[in-house]
């Protein structure tokens, strides 16, 4: 009886990893710029800087004893960049980044802005939310999947 146990513990083992190395669902893994729909790509574009930006705050405040930046200079960053404008607000000592287009011809989505929990639905979850204003001045909210990169 001893003899046959041993060889179902590795045979196990071979199971559970196999199972727990999946590469996850496909709703989960980014797809490429050409197959997202424009306003898609838009959310993704301003998601990525708002992403960076509030990593950003989250660590100045982190080695500050809990004080948020009041501006984005005092972080390093700037408000405008080439196709962007940038603002960051405290809520109750809370991040709050805006993104918004320059030039919103042509844009489906005009501007994006979330908090510090989009940093926990991202490393969680893959994927955050933010909340959006569309060119018909409607707001809703923007899925965005990260690529899995640091």
């Amino acid at each position: 009886m001893i003899g046959r146990v041993p060889w179902r513990i590795p045979l196990m083992l071979v199971f559970v990893v196999a199972g727990c190395t999946g590469t996850g669902s496909s709703s989960s893994r980014p797809k490429p710029a050409s197959e997202l729909s424009p306003d898609e790509r838009d959310a993704q574009a301003l998601g990525r800087e708002i992403f960076e930006l509030l990593d950003r705050a989250v660590d100045y405040r982190g080695s500050h004893r809990g004080r948020p930046p009041g501006t984005l200079k005092q972080m390093g960053a700037e408000s405008l960049t080439t196709t962007t404008v940038r603002r960051i607000v405290n809520v109750q000592r809370e991040p709050v980044v805006t993104v918004r287009f320059r030039q919103p011809a042509g844009r489906e989505i005009l501007s994006c802005w979330g908090d510090s929990k989009i940093l926990e639905d991202a490393s969680v979850n893959g994927r955050y939310t933010l909340m959006c204003t569309a060119s018909s001045g409607a707001q809703r909210q923007m899925e965005v999947v990260t690529s899995g990169e640091p």
